[in-house]
């Protein structure tokens, strides 16, 4: 059977290969893409609504990504640079709305005031301080800040209603944050690359087999797990954008980049309200501080989200510790993963790390009335009879290969291409779909960058992306000009 060519492989139907498709789509029309997802339709793992925050990741209320340094002071780095790269998503979305390759912004996504909420002296001096930080640097200028009482009550009113009014409380507020629904939004975008040609979708088709050929084009064979029809393809590049389900291909490919590569799994479930008369009185995402020990993905927050059109209150997320690396993955997904090269990184790491995996196996544990009690800490008056748990996608956290040959756990999302430039995939978790533009462009630039050197690509890039190839941190002008075209068209400035 001959196999079937292609110049580009998408394995993996979520945010991440969808936006690579839709990039690569407007770069050259003449690419010739497969996508390849092994459920029955695309965005059902870590991309569905359900199984993520929704946050748009910007840095306005997430307070892991301004850490407090060792001398007591607060980091804003990280913030300024996921701030940015969300900019960039928001950018590449709006050239897709105005284009017609997306549907009415509504449909995915929606204003929702991004809001930051602690009590007690330390952690009220903790935000005035990344308050003052923040605010000075122009990404981060509409900041706003309260102790007030009577403001809190018209920001957050069912945070505030029942709450110890001895107690010290301190909020920031951004009103142009964004509540998405990137499930809504990945199969808006697939919908569009159906409608082209030179593109086709492969569902319930899982990869069983991947292997470099010597005139180093990738052989992928699939089979479908409906018919069991056996399908072989060839290309000359392949991503690896499966979520949890990446680290294993990765490693099913051989490159030797990949070595030392590990990774933790960890769950999540969400407390969900429906209950209309509760939710239409809450209209943000408020976030908090997170548990000593907890994984950054377990901040706790309460938030508005709008799912497939539906408005719903979540609260959470709750970790938990799992062996699979998917949600409808394997119990051996971990067990499978384990390779010499990885094995002592992976031991160091579980030796080092025995306060999360305590924090963890903790949360599994934990009754409905345990959960309600903690989100009493954000609604003080909730009723337990209001709320339900509902499961949360899987992320499964980078471990590598630390110096000395230990290994060290990384939160965050890392790309990690072959040298030839022919295979890139993309491990880890937060802030992850929402920087999915900036994540692409990278793999663009290192895996097509004798292409992205030339004139066409660099203009098409940059009627894209605008600010492509210049700083958002640094330039306050280009910012303004961006962020005015961005939020009008994405109807976020309210």
């Amino acid at each position: 059977m001959a196999a079937k060519q292609a110049d580009v492989v998408l394995v993996g139907g979520g945010v991440m290969s969808a936006t690579l498709g839709v990039m690569l789509r407007q770069l050259d029309p003449s690419l010739k893409i497969i996508m390849l997802e092994r459920l029955d339709h695309v965005a059902h793992e870590s991309t569905d609504g359900w199984n993520n925050a929704g946050t748009g990741h910007a840095g306005y209320c997430e307070l892991n990504y301004t850490p407090e340094t060792e001398d007591g002071d607060v980091a804003i780095e990280r913030a300024l640079q996921i701030n940015a790269q969300y900019e960039v998503s928001l950018q590449l979305w709006s050239h897709l709305v105005e284009q017609g390759m997306l549907p009415e912004p509504s449909k995915f996504i929606n204003r929702t005031p991004h809001q930051s909420f602690v009590w007690g002296e330390k952690d009220v001096a903790f935000l005035k301080r990344r308050y003052e930080l923040l605010s000075a640097h122009h990404l981060f200028r509409e900041m706003e800040y309260t102790e007030s009482p009577r403001e809190l009550e018209s920001w957050m009113p069912l945070v505030v209603e029942g709450r110890d009014p001895m107690q010290r409380v301190a909020a920031t507020r951004i009103r142009h944050g964004s509540d998405v629904d990137f499930g809504s939004l990945t199969r808006s975008m697939v919908e569009y690359l159906q409608s082209q040609p030179n593109f086709e979708l492969m569902l319930s088709c899982p990869v069983h087999y991947i292997d470099q050929r010597d005139n180093g084009r990738w052989k992928v064979r699939v089979k479908n797990q409906h018919t069991g029809e056996l399908t072989k393809l060839e290309t000359g590049f392949v991503f690896l954008g499966a979520g949890g389900g990446a680290l294993p291909l990765l490693q099913k490919s051989g490159i030797a980049e990949a070595r030392g590569y590990g990774g933790f799994p960890v769950s999540g479930q969400w407390l969900v309200c429906r209950k209309p008369e509760v939710v239409k009185q809450h209209h943000a995402k408020v976030y908090g501080k997170a548990p000593i020990g907890a994984p950054p993905m377990s901040v706790p927050h309460l938030d508005t989200r709008i799912i497939n059109g539906e408005p719903a209150l979540l609260f959470g997320p709750f970790a938990g510790f799992t062996t699979r690396f998917l949600k409808q993955g394997s119990i051996f997904d971990l067990f499978g993963s384990v390779r010499t090269s990885n094995l002592k990184p992976m031991l160091s790491v579980s030796k080092s790390n025995m306060d999360l995996t305590r924090y963890l196996i903790g949360e599994v544990f934990q009754s409905h009335s345990d959960r309600v009690e903690a989100l009493r800490n954000f609604f003080p008056e909730a009723e337990e009879e209001n709320w339900e748990l509902r499961n949360a996608g899987q992320r499964v956290q980078i471990i590598k290969q630390a110096e000395g040959g230990g290994g060290k756990l990384e939160f965050g999302t890392e790309i990690v291409a072959s040298k030839d430039g022919t295979l890139a995939a993309l491990l880890g978790a937060s802030p992850g779909a929402s920087t999915a533009a900036n994540a692409m462009i990278s793999v663009i630039e290192r895996c097509f960058a004798q292409s992205m050197q030339t004139p066409e690509w660099q203009e098409r890039m940059k009627v894209m992306v605008p600010s492509y190839g210049q700083s958002l941190v640094n330039d306050g002008e280009l910012l303004a000009k961006v962020r005015e075209r961005t939020l009008s068209t994405l109807k976020l400035n309210g």
